[in-house]
């Protein structure tokens, strides 16, 4: 008899890219005008940005996943004649943002909070380049934890939005941070 997947229990790891997106060709370099000739050139403004990126991000659990969703895009075409019928296309999938959802941690010998989800979409914004993406795997385990029972994958993640806790002192409550994702791909994977 089948068992049904229970969604309390379960982990997100997010790892570094290690494939190239549609081409492995990088974007063409822009020759600078004499005037900016000592000025760095693109690759040296951005050179080792994606170097500097953790090869794990996010490690300390997310208590909610949402996102997991592809939608399919179906076009309708009317025929001239048949007033009672309608074709219908398979058109694009649209990709819904993943959106991860944890606790702040702090390091245990009393540090500050950790930044490398913030520094993962600042880094974007400042213009570093390349950007670091992630493939992430989201994996639903068995009640007791010792068995995966639905895995899902994405690739090529890029950092759509963050947010912080809000901040209350009257209600005592745990500061939570919210990541969105934009990725180029989600799957559910056969789990052996």
């Amino acid at each position: 008899m089948p068992e049904l997947v229970q969604t309390f229990r379960f982990r997100v790891r997010l790892t570094r890219t290690a494939t190239p997106g549609r081409t492995a060709e990088p974007p063409p370099v822009i020759p600078r005008p004499p005037s900016e000739a000592g000025a760095p050139g693109p690759a040296a403004v951005g050179a080792g940005a994606a170097d500097r990126a953790p090869d794990r991000l996010g490690d300390g659990g997310f208590q909610e996943c949402a996102g997991l969703a592809l939608e399919a895009d179906v076009r309708e075409y009317l025929q001239g004649g048949a007033n009672d019928e309608v074709v219908r296309r398979v058109g694009r999938v649209r990709l819904q943002p993943l959106v991860l959802k944890r606790g702040m941690l702090v390091a245990a010998d009393g540090g500050s909070a950790d930044t490398c989800l913030w520094d993962w979409l600042h880094g974007m914004v400042a213009g570093g380049a390349p950007v670091p993406r992630y493939d992430g795997d989201v994996e639903v385990l068995d009640p007791a934890g010792g068995r995966v029972v639905a895995h899902w994958t994405f690739v090529r993640g890029l950092p759509l939005k963050i947010t912080g806790p809000t901040l209350n002192a009257r209600t005592g409550e745990i500061a939570v941070e919210e990541l969105h994702i934009a990725h180029e791909g989600l799957r559910l994977e056969r789990t052996p």
